[in-house]
């Protein structure tokens, strides 16, 4: 089983934490891709919109009669053959969401912890308690613990004002719960800084997931 230093914010080691192998064994570069995609079709608005024979303006005459004019039938000046005329068959609007397997999500949240590890971007704090809601401050925190490109980070559930305060205008830097957290977080950001009771409570979820899904395959 192997361990990750866990520092304080001034980046100074103040302990170890023990990783699980059902958590950070492997890294399934696959289930990541699906997850991601998924993740990107719901984020779609999906607003597109084109006007159809009914929508465009325009008269509804007939614009002239049927037979002896040695012309082409037609029926409306909005007909999709004519210029300014509907659109047929085009986009309109939709939800692009699709459904995904729960336990596809966990194994890509695993993936996705191991990949950081390995890349060795993933570092741990024993805690995210910010005396001051100064973004100044913390962006000097952030830079001590090596985070000088984007970072994501992971927080336990509990409310954490200051935190909250000093990273959000802070370019590049976006903060989760642990809860909340999904593979396509963890991919978009350079390094991860992650809470050590986040991580404890994040590990124990999806070793259970895991160990649940051997049970199923067994």
């Amino acid at each position: 089983m192997a361990t990750i230093d866990v520092v304080n914010l001034d980046g100074k080691k103040v302990g170890s934490f023990e990783l699980a192998d059902e958590v950070f064994g492997a890294v399934n570069e696959d289930l990541l891709w699906e997850a991601v995609k998924h993740y990107r079709a719901g984020q779609h608005r999906g607003t597109h919109a084109t006007k159809n024979k009914k929508l465009v303006s325009g008269a509804g005459k007939k614009l002239w009669k049927q037979k002896g004019t040695g012309r082409a039938r037609v029926g409306s000046i909005r007909s999709p053959l004519w210029r300014h005329g509907g659109t047929v068959h085009g986009p309109q609007p939709r939800s692009y969401d699709y459904a995904f397997p729960r336990k596809k999500v966990l194994g890509a949240l695993r993936s996705a912890l191991a990949a950081k590890l390995a890349d060795g971007k993933l570092t741990v704090v024993e805690n995210f308690e910010v005396k001051e809601a100064k973004s100044k401050t913390f962006r000097q925190a952030l830079t001590g613990l090596k985070c000088d490109k984007t970072v994501l980070l992971i927080e336990s559930n509990k409310e954490n004002k200051n935190l909250e305060l000093s990273s959000r205008n802070l370019k590049g830097v976006e903060l989760v719960a642990g809860n909340a957290v999904h593979p396509y977080h963890l991919l978009r950001y350079d390094r991860a800084v992650i809470a050590r009771p986040a991580l404890e409570k994040l590990q124990d979820s999806l070793k259970k997931s895991a160990s649940k899904r051997k049970a199923e395959v067994a």
